[in-house]
């Protein structure tokens, strides 16, 4: 069960905010019956990339054996 202030990954592109499947994301709000997400996605020297509102399989969580990294943006 995904709660406030999980680490998340991004199942897909998001083009709009030069976001790819795979980057990592903090959930701000949980909706009701975990239907739905808000996602803040931040760049490397912590201003915020985008706040979206994502569906349960639109993100999961970060598994503990799985290593983070990070790549340039494309976009902002």
């Amino acid at each position: 069960m995904i709660q406030e202030h999980d680490l998340v990954v991004l199942t897909r592109d998001i083009a709009e905010y030069g976001l790819q499947r795979g980057d990592v994301g903090v959930v701000v709000h949980v909706y009701a019956g975990d239907s739905a997400y808000e996602v803040e996605f931040v760049a490397g020297d912590g201003r915020t990339v985008a706040v979206m509102t994502l569906g349960k399989h639109e993100v999961r969580p970060v598994h503990r054996h799985e290593v983070l990294h990070t790549r340039a943006m494309t976009v902002g």
